[in-house]
């Protein structure tokens, strides 16, 4: 799960805070609440994890706590991997 946590705090930083400290983006940093995730780049996102990681998300995963922070987010997908 760390890699999966390390791979999604990479693609959150080089697309949509480029040049941000990755120190600032943490596990728990809320990421709607922060203004990161909008819903064009949720569904980037969204689109970048099914592709890396081969799962198939249905409309109730994509709630808001599912993909609130790096941490839901990769429970989310190894819930996803089972």
């Amino acid at each position: 799960m760390d890699n999966i946590r390390e791979q999604v705090r990479r693609f959150i930083l080089d697309n949509f805070l480029p040049g941000e400290d990755a120190a600032n983006l943490t596990d728990s940093t809320e990421l709607k609440e922060s203004g990161i995730l909008d819903s064009m780049s949720t569904l980037k996102l969204v689109t970048f994890l099914e592709e890396l990681y081969k799962v198939e998300f249905e409309a109730d995963d994509l709630d808001a706590g599912n993909l609130a922070t790096i941490a839901s987010i990769a429970t989310l997908v190894t819930s996803k991997q089972r």
